[in-house]
């Protein structure tokens, strides 16, 4: 069973028509395999959430509670998830201004075929994912954020959003370091998985951005590995021997001995598979 619920700010549903021709009701929708909520009209309120509740834990799910993001491969380890709408100013400098902003809405979760799950692939990839640990995974985390702004969350660098050539709001939001020497981030799988590829995207504004000659990349266990990069385009890659790990952190981030003092990181991908 999968059940989707918009709840307002106190935790109470949300009533409405999903149609002008339907009766008012809690806005959900419920099915076995699939569940799709589907509303002609309604606009989001400050404190509004969506509830996604299963009849089974540590499952994988494919998400898209909005049009403007792509659905999404996300592990839950328990049964419920709270997801907040972004519905601020602020929130929305990171998204595309119409992301949660209409009054027709789709929302779909459904369990995850056995390939889409077992399948090598970027394992970092959530586009759901939200600057605080909301209990699905992957999560990413940093110990600085330039500023608090969204626009330069942890949560950037996992979006699948590639644009790198310029820097600041939608669609150039990354990972910002506040120009902090022991900035690390990290990204939490929720489970062990088994990766031996990253692939790291700076942002690449040049001039007004720097970048990092050598991360680090640290495992759950402790090991490290120590990559050697430049001030490239595109993406760079970072192959390894097979790692089991529950998470990996960049981090000993060294910077270019240049005078741009913002290096950023725009994308983290993160290949291989889930341990069974």
């Amino acid at each position: 069973m999968i059940k989707i619920e918009l709840k307002n700010e106190q935790g109470n549903p949300i009533i409405g028509k999903i149609d002008h021709e339907k009766e008012p009701a809690p806005f959900a929708a419920e099915g076995e395999e699939l569940a799709v909520l589907a509303i002609k009209e309604y606009t989001y309120e400050t404190g509004d959430k969506i509830v996604i509740t299963s009849d089974e834990a540590e499952a994988y799910f494919i998400v898209q509670l909005d049009e403007t993001l792509a659905p999404s491969l996300i592990y839950f380890p328990q049964k419920t998830w709270e997801y907040h709408i972004p519905t601020t100013k602020e929130e929305g400098t990171a998204s595309v201004d119409t992301g949660f902003r209409s009054k027709r809405h789709h929302l779909m979760v459904r369990k995850a075929h056995n390939f889409e799950v077992n399948n090598y692939q970027n394992l970092a990839v959530n586009s759901h994912d939200q600057k605080e640990a909301s209990g699905v995974f992957p999560h990413a985390y940093a110990n600085v954020e330039t500023r608090g702004e969204a626009v330069f969350f942890a949560k950037n660098a996992i979006d699948g959003k590639l644009g790198n050539l310029s820097h600041g709001s939608y669609p150039f939001a990354s990972w910002g370091i506040n120009q902090q020497k022991d900035a690390a981030l990290t990204i939490d799988f929720g489970r062990k998985v088994e990766i031996d590829w990253v692939r790291v995207l700076f942002r690449a504004d040049y001039p007004h951005d720097s970048y990092w000659t050598e991360i680090t990349l640290v495992f759950s266990d402790g090991e490290e590995h120590i990559a050697t990069t430049d001030n490239s385009l595109d993406f760079q890659e970072i192959r390894f021997p097979t790692k089991q790990t529950e998470t990996i952190t960049l981090t000993n981030l060294k910077k270019a001995e240049d005078e741009s003092p913002f290096p950023a990181l725009t994308q983290i991908e993160v290949f291989g598979k889930t341990v069974k």
